[in-house]
């Protein structure tokens, strides 16, 4: 009979050789057994502590999810910009992480949803801050810039390979995120247009259209 300790123990090791087979792989690519074989214990063992594949992942959703939502607080305006940088600093468990809710927010899952969920939040809090003590610029909708700047910084994570290589690097790493860094705060920081010719458009457009349906 196994120690209350080593169960303890045995589930974090399932829990971790499957968070790494689900971003590696994919939720539907991904067998108990290999899992099982990476954690060293049986499938037996791993039906056991979490009774299903589905089972399995909800708890390794919600580990994830934790551990990065946590991390994510306090990223600033950038949003998950600010959790890109953590990516390259930190170590390997972090990476993995990162990996694995990027690929849950491709698959449109509620852990996905839930982290994006959790971004928007902190990014608007963020902002209204912001634009309360003056440091940031008001806007017309804070909650759609917030949701503009999360699905923005996304990319970073759910594109690195394609980004890179736009880029003309091989792959994503600190050299990629040096060359994202000042043009993305210049874009923060004074804008794209010298006017607001294309704002005023955009606005009279919308203004006709509302016209319309109303």
């Amino acid at each position: 009979m196994c120690s209350a300790h080593s169960d303890l123990t045995a589930q974090a090791k399932i829990r971790n050789a499957a968070i790494s087979h689900f971003a590696r792989d994919g939720f539907q690519k991904t067998n108990l057994r290999a899992v099982a074989a990476t954690a060293g214990v049986s499938a037996g063992l791993v039906i056991h502590h979490f009774g299903s594949k589905e089972k399995l992942r909800a708890v390794c959703d919600d580990h994830v999810l934790g551990a990065l939502t946590h991390r994510g607080r306090g990223a600033g305006a950038a949003g998950l910009q600010g959790l890109a940088g953590e990516y390259l600093a930190d170590p390997e468990e972090y990476h993995l992480h990162v990996r694995y809710m990027a690929r849950a927010v491709e698959d449109d899952s509620p852990a996905g949803a839930a982290f994006v969920n959790a971004m928007v939040e902190e990014t608007e809090a963020t902002l209204r801050a912001g634009i309360a003590d003056g440091s940031m610029r008001s806007s017309s909708d804070v909650r759609a810039l917030a949701v503009f700047s999360v699905l923005t910084s996304l990319a970073t994570l759910t594109m690195p390979p394609s980004l890179a290589r736009a880029l003309g690097h091989d792959e994503f790493g600190p050299d990629v995120l040096r060359r994202l860094a000042l043009p993305t705060l210049e874009l923060y920081t004074h804008g794209l247009y010298t006017d607001d010719a294309v704002l005023k458009a955009a606005g009279d457009a919308l203004a006709e259209t509302w016209r319309k349906e109303d």
